[in-house]
């Protein structure tokens, strides 16, 4: 008798299949909703969102007027300052100005004596000479000058120069009277008089002399000239010949 065929029944192709993995991982447990509970030793870092950076323009400056006021005035000024130094520069080397130059030639005292009220009066006539070297400028001497003779400090008299135009390459001599009056001046004509033992006696004059330099047809501004001469005389006695051993004169021109 031959062998029955044995017929095995067929799974349903259809049915859903059964995974042979369990889904839930081993030493794990089940949540009420059923996902699985985590375990305790794992860690979820919390999500963070990266947000875009933007970058803002800085805000413009707005200069101030009084910032633009200045600029502008320095500028204006730097200019000017420019314009003046080669003004200066042209005028130069078209007229090579020089300064003038002071001597003083002669001294003669007309009184030099004490009054009653202990006072020293005193009266020179000075001899002055003027010299302009320059080819092309002529110098107006205007009022106002002064003109003091001093011993240690102590003003002996002063006098003014007189107004007058000198040309070019010129030179002038001038007699200017001068005279004062000292108090106290007992202690001085005995400080004097033992000075003129020594047979030298030191003076100082002092000119402060406003002027107006004439370039061309060109008359400018006045300005001032400061001469300081140190003398040195053998006496200073009444109605006698005074000889004047040393002089030096220096000369200084201020706007």
């Amino acid at each position: 008798m031959a062998d029955q065929q044995r017929i095995h029944p067929a799974g349903d192709p259809e049915a859903p299949q059964t995974p042979n993995a369990p889904l839930v991982p081993r030493n794990s447990s089940k949540s009420d909703q059923g996902d699985p509970a985590p375990h305790d030793n794992v860690y979820y870092p919390p999500v963070q969102r990266t947000l875009p950076v933007v970058h803002s323009r800085p805000p413009k400056r707005r200069r101030s007027c009084f910032c633009k006021c200045f600029c502008w005035t320095f500028s204006f000024l730097v200019l000017l300052i420019v314009a003046v130094a080669i003004t200066a520069g042209i005028l130069y080397l078209a007229f090579r100005p020089k300064l003038p130059k002071f001597s003083i030639d002669g001294l003669q005292i007309t009184q030099f004596d004490l009054s009653n009220n202990g006072s020293l009066d005193a009266t020179f006539d000075v001899n002055i000479t003027a010299r302009n070297p320059n080819k092309k400028i002529g110098i107006y001497y205007e009022g106002g000058s002064r003109i003091t003779v001093l011993y240690e400090g102590e003003q002996l008299c002063q006098g003014a120069l007189p107004k007058f135009y000198q040309g070019h390459r010129n030179t002038t001599v001038l007699v200017v009277p001068l005279s004062g009056q000292t108090q106290n001046g007992t202690g001085l004509l005995t400080q004097l008089q033992a000075q003129q033992a020594t047979g030298s006696i030191p003076l100082n004059l002092r000119v402060r002399q406003p002027v107006r330099v004439k370039l061309g047809k060109l008359k400018l501004f006045k300005v001032k000239f400061l001469v300081r001469c140190q003398l040195n005389v053998d006496s200073l006695s009444e109605n006698n010949s005074i000889r004047i051993t040393s002089s030096s004169c220096k000369f200084r021109l201020r706007l």
